[in-house]
């Protein structure tokens, strides 16, 4: 599911919702992207959010989640700051792009 973040300026970020699997028990957060001249202001902590209502409240998930690579801080505090928390697994998600490993924090709510 998409959604597209805007305000009086025009469109200030984009992520998507999906189910990791057949029940919405948990959906799951991809793409947060926010415009890189908005970024700072709030903007993804209010998508964030905005989004939040939809998996709890409207579809009546138990569980959301996403994926963050560690190098990427300032949305992993973005992320903590709306309620996001690490999960506890018995292995990392690693990715090779561009060459570089790349690890990735599952994170839960």
């Amino acid at each position: 599911m998409p959604f597209t973040a805007f305000d009086e300026t025009g469109i200030v970020g984009f992520f998507t919702l999906r189910n990791p699997d057949e029940s919405l028990d948990e959906l799951r957060f991809g793409f947060v992207i926010v415009n890189p001249d908005m970024r700072g202001k709030g903007y993804g902590k209010g998508m964030l959010l905005l989004g939040l209502k939809f998996v709890f409240e409207m579809y009546g998930a138990k569980r959301a989640s996403l994926g963050v690579f560690e190098n990427n801080l300032s949305a992993y505090y973005c992320y903590k700051a709306v309620g996001f928390r690490d999960a506890v697994l018995d292995t990392m998600e690693k990715y090779c792009i561009l060459g570089e490993e790349w690890k990735c924090r599952e994170m839960v709510m």
